[in-house]
Order: C-alpha cells, then sequence, then structure tokens
C-alpha cells in the first residue's frame, strides 16, 4: 500500500510512518517544515519527503491512503482538495494505527497529563531487556530504547504512548479511544489542554471512557495516590491495580531518596519486596513513571505474578531526549531542557533539581508556547511553580497576536509576584533577547554554581542550543 502522512515530521506521525515503513508499505508525505532530526530519519529509512502542501501534487502522487495529522486543520490546501474531491481515502493516525496495528496486539496504552513518553518508553525497554520483542510507538526521542518505533513480533505486546489529545479536525474522540487497550496505565490526570476539554470533569470523562473498553482480562494501572484518579470511582468489568507511595496500593514506592547521582527506592509488591532501585533518573515523578512501566510490563507477561519481570536493567536507563536531559555539564554551569509545558511538571522538577543540585543557583526559563500555556487559565499555577527557582525568564508568548489581550498569559502580573517571593523574574520582547538576558546573568553569578532549566515544548526559538554553545566556551 502507497501511504501519504500530512504532517509528516512530526514526532508521533513520523514514528508511525517508520512503523509502515517497516510492516513493508510505501511511504511518502509532507510538512510546512522538513527538519532534522526526523526528516534524516524518514530519508534513511527509505520515505519520500515533500515540503509544504501542494494538492496538484497529491494528485498526482496518488496516494492508496492519505493519513491526516492532529496538527492539519480546516484551510490546509491538501485538506480542502481531498474534501471538494474526495478522490482520495484518508483516515486519521489513530485509526490507521488500529487497523494496521493495534487490533491484533495485546497493547499497553499508556495514558496520563505527564510522564506518557517517559513512561512508554521504560514499559518497552524493560520489556527488551527481558527477552521480549514488544512493538512500540513512542512520541519522543528515547535514548532507551534506540528507535522511537518498532513492529516487534505478534507474540509480544505493543507498547503505545496513549494521549488524550484529539485525534483529527474531523475526530474529536481522544487519540486513545482508538488504541485498544489490553493494559491502560492511567499515571496521573490534570486539566490540561484547554483548547480541547472544558474543565477538569471534562478530562476525567476521556479516561472513563478509556477505562471503558479495558477488557475484563486486561487490567487498569493506576495510579493510586491521585485524587483525580480516584474519583473516577469503581470499575468494575476489570481488574484494576494501584501503584503509589501511600499504604493501601499494590505497588508501593518506599524510601524514596534523591541525591546528586540520581534516586533510590524500593518497590513492594502486595507487601513483599519486588526491587532496589538505583539510578540517574530525577525525582519521585519518574520512579512513579519506573513503578507504572514496570506493573504494566509485568502483567503484560506473567500476569500471574508480575514480579516475574526482572528490573536490574533501570540502573542503565538513559531517558528520553528533551526530558530533564542535561544538555552542559561543568563544575560551575549544568544546562537541562525540558519538555515541560504544565505548572505540575514545572513544580515537581524544579523541586527535585534542589535536591539533585544542592548548592546550585536555579534559573528557569520558560516559553509560553503551547495552548494552554500561553493562556491566563492556568496563570496561578504557573506563577507558584515558577517561583520555586532563584530567577526566572519568561519568554515570548507564542501566536500572541491570536489571543486577545484579557485571555493572553500576563507576564507584568507574573514578575510581580515573583517580586513578593524574593524572586528575580525577567521578560523580553524576543526570545533572541532574553538569551542575552539569561547569557549576562549566569556569566556575573559570582562564586555559586548556576543551573540553568529550558522549560518548552517547543524549540523556543533555538535559544537552548545558542545558550549550550555560548555558555560553554
Amino acid at each position: 500500500m502507497k501511504l501519504y502522512f500530512m504532517g509528516i515530521c512530526g514526532t508521533a506521525m513520523g514514528n508511525a510512518a517508520l512503523l509502515a515503513r517497516a510492516a513493508g508499505h510505501e511511504v511518502l508525505g509532507a510538512d510546512q517544515g522538513v527538519y532534522p532530526p526526523m526528516s534524516t530519519v524518514l530519508a534513511e529509512a527509505g520515505v519520500t519527503l515533500h515540503e509544504g502542501y501542494d494538492p496538484a501534487r497529491l494528485e498526482r502522487l496518488a496516494p492508496d491512503l492519505v493519513v491526516i495529522g492532529n496538527a492539519m486543520s480546516r484551510g490546509n490546501p491538501e485538506v480542502e482538495w481531498l474534501l471538494d474531491t474526495r478522490a482520495l481515502p484518508w483516515t486519521s493516525l489513530p485509526e490507521l494505527l488500529h487497523e494496521s496495528v493495534l487490533k491484533y496486539r495485546r497493547n499497553l496504552v499508556i495514558c496520563g497529563t505527564h510522564g506518557k513518553t517517559t513512561t512508554t518508553a521504560l514499559a518497552a525497554y524493560l520489556l527488551r531487556e527481558n527477552g521480549r520483542d514488544p512493538g512500540y510507538l513512542i512520541g519522543g526521542v528515547p535514548q532507551d530504547p534506540p528507535t522511537g518505533s518498532h513492529l516487534g513480533t505478534l507474540e509480544d505486546p505493543f507498547v503505545i504512548e496513549g494521549d488524550e489529545y484529539d485525534s483529527a479536525f474531523f475526530d474529536k474522540r481522544s487519540k486513545f479511544i482508538h488504541y485498544a487497550p489490553h493494559v491502560a496505565v492511567m499515571n496521573n490526570l490534570e486539566f490540561d489542554h484547554a483548547d480541547i476539554f472544558r474543565d477538569l470533569a471534562d478530562v476525567q470523562r476521556t479516561f472513563s471512557h478509556l477505562a471503558r473498553i479495558v477488557p475484563r482480562s486486561g487490567w487498569i494501572v493506576l495510579n493510586g495516590d491521585d485524587p483525580n484518579l480516584r474519583a473516577l470511582g469503581p470499575m468494575g468489568w476489570t481488574r484494576v491495580v494501584r501503584v503509589g507511595v501511600e499504604a493501601g496500593n499494590d505497588l508501593r514506592i518506599a524510601e524514596f531518596a534523591e541525591h546528586e547521582r540520581g534516586a533510590r527506592f524500593r518497590l513492594e509488591w502486595r507487601g513483599r519486596e519486588w526491587a532496589k532501585v538505583e539510578w540517574s533518573q530525577p525525582g519521585l515523578f519518574n520512579a512513579r513513571n519506573a513503578a507504572m512501566a514496570a506493573l504494566a510490563a509485568g502483567l503484560a507477561v506473567h500476569p500471574d505474578d508480575p514480579t516475574r519481570l526482572e528490573l536490574g536493567a533501570l540502573a542503565r536507563f538513559r531517558g528520553v531526549k528533551r526530558r530533564q536531559e542535561l544538555r552542559l555539564d561543568t563544575p560551575g554551569l549544568k544546562v537541562i531542557e525540558d519538555f515541560g509545558h504544565h505548572p505540575t511538571a514545572l513544580a515537581e522538577t524544579l523541586q527535585s533539581f534542589r535536591a539533585r543540585f544542592p548548592g546550585h543557583v536555579i534559573h528557569a526559563a520558560f516559553e509560553p508556547r503551547s495552548n494552554t500555556s500561553r493562556t491566563k487559565v492556568m496563570q496561578s499555577a504557573f506563577m507558584r511553580a515558577l517561583a520555586l527557582a532563584d530567577e526566572v525568564y519568561l519568554g515570548a508568548v507564542a501566536r500572541a497576536e491570536k489571543l486577545r489581550p484579557e485571555e493572553r498569559f500576563d507576564a507584568e502580573a507574573l514578575i510581580q509576584f515573583l517580586e513578593t517571593q524574593g524572586v528575580q523574574g525577567q521578560t523580553a520582547p524576543t526570545n533572541r533577547e532574553l538569551l542575552e538576558q539569561i547569557l549576562a546573568n549566569t556569566r556575573d553569578a559570582g562564586s555559586r554554581p548556576q543551573l540553568v532549566v529550558f522549560f518548552t515544548n517547543g524549540s523556543f526559538d533555538g535559544i537552548i542550543g545558542q545558550y549550550v554553545e555560548r555558555a560553554g566556551r
């Protein structure tokens, strides 16, 4: 089959295109920006890439099926041509995955407001390290396992990141509704994606819909410490196991401690020790990611006793790029890039860094770029989270011209609040100018070691790499 992916250079779309190529299909696609690293990986796999969207070209290419990414919307010239002519069949990415891969497999669907990418990578990595050949699709660039996608064997599970965001402009159901879960991991639940969901109850509703399609022979692996997940109520149609630090959870995270090299903790399965873990990943949030991944993977291959899954490989797990990724490491300066764009994620990361980097001055640069963070919807929560740093730099609000002033993230209100907390805050009209401020402040910081963390779900206009290059000279 000849498949054409619209928006092919997105991480999820690109990795799905690689899966299709590995399955023997002819794969091609287009994107507004054909750029590395995804463009390089796709080209090396034999995928043909086109720059921009051109209906005449799409008609000439005549694919058997067009896969429309959820970044596409009405007004896109190829979308409008497809709707006008009905000349070619088209579908969403989640529906393609269901029909071509997932309906044949026992699927581990990793869901939650935070930590999906890391937990998906962990589950796939642990299965591989235990001698299995799972399929997987990861919405990021993992260091372990070595690729972001793999078909694996039909006999082994398929691990997929279950995003609650909508499937396409013509299908407003959450992506994970298409993913036929055998094991559904619900790692946490908070209000996010204000452009899609009305409120917390609306997010809870879509997670309830996911729970409803887990078969009675499957499992829901639930964060038992999360009140928003507990509020979903009993799920008597399937088996539910709970993970957390509190008593009463089936899998407990015990004796968590963080240090400069990472963290250590124990996992206890229903009162007996499963493993002692010492690894390089920061924070209790990552310990929970590991526990959720371990239990989901264990249940998938050893349903009678998940503790048969060996966890020693966690000590070697290197994480996912752009998730607390250390970009520069010198005695006087450390630079970290993080995909954080929700206030809870920012707060947990900054709290972890206090323990991991004692004595450092913490500089936090935040780019309000996601459809939620660039608005005032979570302004107060972002203020409290960023106040955990010593110095704060607010990047330019993405696509600010598309928001009314009363809707837009209020930079001045943030700076004023930070002052009341004894935290220095700065902003600038452009991210390029913000870069100069960060460079100046960290160069003249005195004798204390400095930690600079960049929070963004985008590129921050390239200033992260520029800062690393200039500050590391």
